[in-house]
């Protein structure tokens, strides 16, 4: 449903050269994938037999216990349509090569022999097998069958769950064979390996799985031999990892003494989309691979994975300042720059006490600190208005105190009050026209400001509400440049509250903006409190951020960003009010994009941008009609 499969890596309890007991431990794990309705499972490198087998592979007695133990895995595997990918030593005109066997549904439907033989320090394994690059031919007589065989195998069911297999070493070489497995369509990567221990190599073994599913854009699945192997030189602890896009999503305890199994659930469909519209990925030429077509591999059910309610965000806190500074530092850099092309030396912020206004604020004083520039040719201007309440005026001039800033005051009351009478509105009708006259004024205002001085204004809109189209058309639609324009408005949060942290001077003073509701504040206050909390009319920016993320990252459907949604937010919000937002979300997105067309320059900040000059070109006129039917049809 929805492109998600379960995947899985197996470790069994080995006995080293018998194949008998490890097909009893091997099948036991198999069954165990199967009843968690795992689409496929791997197997460490010669899982059957032993990868420490040494020079016993050259015994008879050895392989033919082996033939009989995959033949006998094959044949109870009748109905199971979870696939096995097994660790197996197979002789084939002569050579004896290292394979991985998959299996489904009482078939060895395709078997990939190892590219890459390491042959040095502990590893030799030129002195009993052959590269598959020294094969013979492209298929294998096995059990009186013929069976694809070579490392140019895509193994694929029904178009859906497209992979491709390789064994240890070819992961670690140069070039890896899944480069070109990834390149000629497969998703997901499987790695049978025996990767002994030494001090720090887990911790580089997982960075190499996890950066080549991000290289890939693909799933990866990694099991190595445990510790059943020989300890005659070596100790092999049984890694096992599973990886998607870059992220670990599960991975298994090692030097652990018992059968073990990992899985994770991996968003097949997103993979895809993501090589669409993600670099050059296939800019480069089609290899050529074998389809080997599969029946079709059991859907996970019931969604366990953990989804991330705010995907913006970065979750570890180890990372927060890191990310953070980068962030500043991108904003920062950008405005200096734009002041250079423009020749100015003042930067022009209207200035609200809220949080958007805030953070340009912040970042335009950063930047002139960066620059050795004195803040006070920073010009904060706030212009209180009908709806402004003492609060956040206040909030405003204690924050521009506090960093040095120019602050000037200009009430826009009568301005709007002579705007009203000059159209012949009524001031007492507080509706659109009511509030976009005070927008358009404070724009006006800092635009003619900005001559005055010879500066540059600013914006402080973000990315949410340029998605949302939540500003007013040559309002505070316009600036000279539009700084937070790369930044949504959970990420906006995220980053004032860094400076909470890191500046104690400013912390008070900071604390009370970040709880202030959202508000425009073009209403006129009620006992001077905010009455027009911006949430409460078009929804929660934190709803809003997650459908925008699921949106444009990989042009998810309505109908998954709904599934996702309500597993994120679980213990927020039921599926009606997130179907809800939703439509609100969708009809904003595609009624609002005139507005895009024309925004100012900004800096991309993160892998979402909506300028129609780099991220995003999407006609003003499009109609919304299928997305919004779409969400007719969510239960």
């Amino acid at each position: 449903m929805f492109g998600f499969y379960r995947i899985a890596a197996a470790v069994p309890r080995l006995v080293l050269c018998d194949p008998e007991k490890n097909l009893r431990s091997i099948t036991k794990l198999w069954e165990e994938a199967c009843e968690r309705r795992v689409a496929a499972v791997v197997f460490p490198e010669l899982c059957l037999t032993g990868y420490t087998a040494g020079d016993l592979f050259e015994q008879e007695r050895l392989y033919e216990s082996q033939l009989d133990a995959l033949r006998a895995l094959a044949e109870t595997s009748r109905d199971r349509r979870s696939v096995a990918i097994v660790g197996v030593a197979l002789r084939h005109e002569e050579r004896l090569f290292n394979c991985a066997a998959v299996i489904q549904a009482g078939r060895i439907v395709g078997i990939v022999p190892k590219t890459y033989l390491p042959n040095r320090r502990e590893f030799y394994e030129r002195r009993w097998f052959v590269s598959a690059r020294e094969a013979l031919g492209d298929t294998i007589t096995l059990f009186g069958a013929e069976i694809p065989f070579g490392n140019d195998l895509l193994f694929d069911a029904g178009g859906e769950f497209p992979f491709g297999v390789e064994i240890c070493e070819d992961l670690w070489a140069p070039t890896p064979v899944s480069n070109a497995l990834a390149i000629g369509g497969a998703r997901v990567v499987f790695n049978l390996s025996a990767s002994n221990e030494l001090v720090s190599k887990a911790d580089y073994r997982l960075e190499l799985v996890r950066t080549q599913s991000a290289r890939l854009v693909c799933a990866y699945a990694y099991a190595s031999s445990g510790i059943g192997e020989s300890g005659t030189d070596t100790v092999f602890g049984g890694d096992s990892i599973i990886a998607e896009y870059g992220s670990v999503l599960a991975r298994g305890e090692r030097f652990f003494a018992e059968d073990t199994l990992i899985t994770a659930e991996i968003d097949v469909q997103r993979l895809g989309a993501l090589r669409r519209v993600e670099g050059s990925f296939y800019d480069v030429p089609d290899p050529g691979l074998r389809t080997v077509t599969l029946d079709a591999v059991p859907y996970p059910g019931p969604l366990t994975r953990s989804v991330d309610p705010h995907p913006f965000v970065p979750k570890a806190s180890a990372l927060r300042e890191e990310r953070c500074e980068e962030i500043i530092r991108i904003q920062s850099h950008a405005l200096l720059r734009r002041m250079e092309a423009a020749r100015s030396e003042k930067a022009l912020i209207g200035v609200s006490g809220g949080l958007d206004s805030t953070l340009a604020l912040l970042s335009s004083w950063r930047a002139f600190e960066i620059a050795q520039k004195d803040p006070s040719d920073i010009i904060a201007v706030t212009m209180p208005g009908p709806g402004t309440s003492t609060h956040t005026c206040t909030n405003a001039h204690d924050l521009c105190q506090r960093l040095g800033v120019t602050c000037r005051e200009i009430p826009i009351a009568d301005l709007v009050n002579a705007q009203l009478k000059a159209i012949g509105h009524d001031p007492d009708i507080h509706d659109v026209t009511y509030e976009n006259v005070q927008a358009r004024i404070r724009t006006s205002i800092l635009m003619n400001l900005a001559n005055q001085e010879g500066g540059l204004v600013v914006g402080t809109g973000d990315l949410s509400e340029i998605a949302l189209g939540w500003s007013t058309y040559n309002g505070d639609h316009m600036s000279m440049y539009a700084l937070n324009a790369g930044i949504p408005k959970t990420l906006v949060r995220y980053v004032v509250e860094h400076y909470t942290a890191r500046y104690e001077s400013l912390r008070t003073v900071l604390e009370a903006i970040l709880h202030t509701p959202v508000s425009p504040e073009l209403i006129p206050t009620r006992d001077d409190r905010i009455v027009q909390e911006t949430e409460s009319i078009i929804g929660p920016y934190e709803l809003h951020d997650f459908f925008l993320y699921h949106f444009l990252k990989y042009g998810a459907s309505p109908a998954k960003i709904h599934y996702l949604a309500t597993r994120a937010f679980a213990d927020r919000y039921d599926a009606a009010t997130i179907a809800k937002w939703l439509r609100v979300f969708l009809r904003r997105f595609f009624t609002q994009q005139f507005k895009r067309s024309c925004m100012p320059d900004g800096p991309k900040v993160g892998t979402i941008a909506l300028s129609p000059r780099a991220d995003w070109r999407m006609p003003s006129d499009a109609d919304d009609r299928i997305w919004l039917e779409a969400c007719d049809d969510i239960d």
